[in-house]
């Protein structure tokens, strides 16, 4: 049976820690390496529902793709979401992992790439590169196997990556052939992806004034944060099966979104 610390050298061989900006806080935020693994829970995100889903379907390791713990903790006594999901998790014998920027940043098999394989993009190169071999960086690149019309292409964002609604700057006519992407807050990459002569930038958490960043030179799509990232849950669930075929690797079946929708 497997380690905590079996399970996250190997993703960390994927995308190593060091790799993760220097806000965040990936890597293991509850248990001890050397503890036996049961079964692993991957989720977008950890909360207290996701620790209870774990310990009902015999997991007692949670892989996140975001941190529950982000901001430092001077108290555990319960009084928000994060310390109690923390003080469960403790209680109940669960550790809880997250990878994420570090999964953001890498060209291969991370979060951006699936994006892009969402969408059927082809011709994938990073964004953003951040070194020579273009193996580590921000965002991804793409170009669709025909081109669409905006009209279509709205359409197929939304029903593949399971959107309730796209926000979306004024369509421009013209033919969507190149795409830019990048899971949760891309705005920053808006300046490379209209450099890159993408037709199109996919991301999420846009606010009012950025979108008139926009200036008529690129359709800005906002499909929401959970919505932009959810299929990571999967990607890390068939990267752990692909290393640990025997062992009990579970996607949740919970939504976390914390987000709902009136329409």
């Amino acid at each position: 049976m497997p380690t905590i610390k079996d399970i996250t050298d190997y993703l960390e061989s994927i995308a190593p820690a060091h790799l993760q900006e220097s806000y965040d806080n990936a890597g293991l935020i509850v248990g001890h390496p050397d503890t036996e693994v049961t079964g692993v829970l991957t989720s977008l995100d950890c909360t207290e529902t996701i620790i209870e889903e774990a310990v009902a379907r015999g997991c007692n390791m949670v892989v996140a793709h975001h941190p529950i713990v982000f901001r430092g903790l001077k108290r555990l006594n319960g009084k928000n979401y994060v310390e109690r999901t923390v003080i469960k998790a403790i209680k109940e014998g669960v550790a809880i992992y997250a990878i994420h920027t570090n999964l953001d940043n890498v060209r291969h098999r991370g979060v951006n790439e699936r994006i892009a394989q969402r969408l059927g993009l082809e011709k994938l190169q990073l964004l953003a590169p951040k070194n020579e071999e273009g193996t580590v960086g921000s965002g991804m690149l793409g170009v669709l196997p025909e081109a669409k019309s905006e009209e279509e292409f709205l359409a197929h964002l939304r029903d593949r990556m399971g959107a309730k609604v796209v926000r979306h700057t004024e369509k421009l006519g013209k033919k969507i052939t190149t795409v830019a992407v990048c899971g949760g807050s891309g705005g920053f990459l808006l300046p490379q992806a209209k450099a890159a002569g993408a037709e199109v930038f996919v991301t999420a958490d846009y606010k009012y004034h950025e979108f008139f960043d926009a200036d008529g030179e690129i359709m800005i799509c906002d499909i929401g944060h959970y919505e932009s990232e959810q299929f990571t849950t999967q990607l890390l669930a068939e990267l752990l099966i692909e290393k640990f075929p025997t062992f009990a690797v579970l996607c949740t079946e919970r939504i976390t979104n914390p987000v709902r929708y009136f329409v």
